[in-house]
C-alpha cells in the first residue's frame, strides 16, 4: 500500500499555516496531551479538512487506508491525528466502511490510547460497521471487552452509543460486565455513558441492568439513571 503523500503533505502545509501558538498550551494542557498542538481549533480544521480532501479524492481503499495510517503514525501535532480521524470518515469513502477497517481503527484506538480520539473512533467508526456486519464484528467486540487494553474495552462498552432499538442488549451487557470491578475511570465513565444513552430507548432495561448489577460503581450507576431517576 502506497500513502497520498500530496494530500498528507496538503493538510499538514494547511495546518501550519493555521496554527495559533498562542492557543496550543492551554489546548495541549487541557487534553494532558505529551504530543504537542498547533492551536488550531476543531471549526477551522472542519473548513480545512472540508476544502483539502475535496481536492484530492483518493482513487482506492488500499491508497485510502495507507494514507489515513501515513498521516497518523507520522503526525508531529495533535491535530494531524484529528485530521487523520477526519479522513477516516470523509463521506467520499463511506462505502469502504466495513469489516476490514477494524484493524486500521484498533491501531488508531490502542496507539491514541486517550478519550479525545478513542470516543470518536469507537462511535462513528467501529458502531457503524458493527451495526452493518454484525455476525463478523460482534466477536471481535466481546474479545475486546475481556482485553487487558482499557481503550479497546471502552470502545467495546461504548461503541453502540446512538444504535437506538437496533442496540444488541446481548453485546451490551457482556461489553460492560467484565468492567464493572474495575476502577479505571474511563471505564466506569463508558459503562455510565452507553447506558445513559441506552436509557433514551429502553429506560425499564437500564433500571433493571443496574438493580441486577450492584457491584456497578457509583459513577457509572449515576451516569446511566441520570435522566431516568
Amino acid at each position: 500500500m502506497s500513502a497520498d503523500e500530496d494530500l498528507v503533505k496538503a493538510i499538514r502545509a494547511g495546518l501550519a499555516e493555521l496554527a495559533d501558538p498562542v492557543k496550543a498550551p492551554a489546548m495541549r494542557a487541557y487534553m494532558k496531551s505529551a504530543m504537542p498542538f498547533r492551536g488550531v481549533a476543531k471549526p477551522e480544521r472542519s473548513r480545512l479538512l472540508k476544502r483539502v480532501l475535496a481536492e484530492h479524492i483518493l482513487p482506492d481503499r488500499a491508497t485510502y487506508s495507507a494514507t489515513v495510517l501515513e498521516l497518523w503514525r507520522t503526525a508531529e501535532f495533535r491535530e494531524e491525528r484529528y485530521a487523520a480521524i477526519d479522513l477516516s470518515g470523509y463521506r467520499a469513502y463511506r462505502s469502504w466502511q466495513d469489516r476490514e477497517l477494524v484493524p486500521v481503527y484498533e491501531e488508531m484506538i490502542v496507539g491514541g490510547a486517550w478519550w479525545d480520539y478513542v470516543d470518536e473512533l469507537a462511535i462513528r467508526r467501529i458502531g457503524p460497521i458493527l451495526r452493518a456486519d454484525r455476525a463478523r464484528v460482534t466477536p471481535i467486540m466481546l474479545s475486546w471487552a475481556a482485553d487487558r487494553d482499557t481503550w479497546r474495552r471502552r470502545t467495546a462498552i461504548i461503541c453502540q452509543i446512538g444504535h437506538k432499538e437496533d442496540t444488541d442488549r446481548d453485546l451490551l451487557t457482556r461489553a460492560i460486565e467484565p468492567a464493572i470491578g474495575d476502577a479505571e475511570f474511563f471505564l466506569r465513565k463508558g459503562i455510565g455513558w452507553a447506558l445513559r444513552n441506552y436509557a433514551r430507548t429502553a429506560p425499564d432495561w437500564v433500571r433493571s441492568f443496574v438493580d441486577e448489577h450492584p457491584g456497578l460503581s457509583g459513577l457509572s450507576r449515576r451516569e446511566a439513571l441520570k435522566h431516568i431517576g
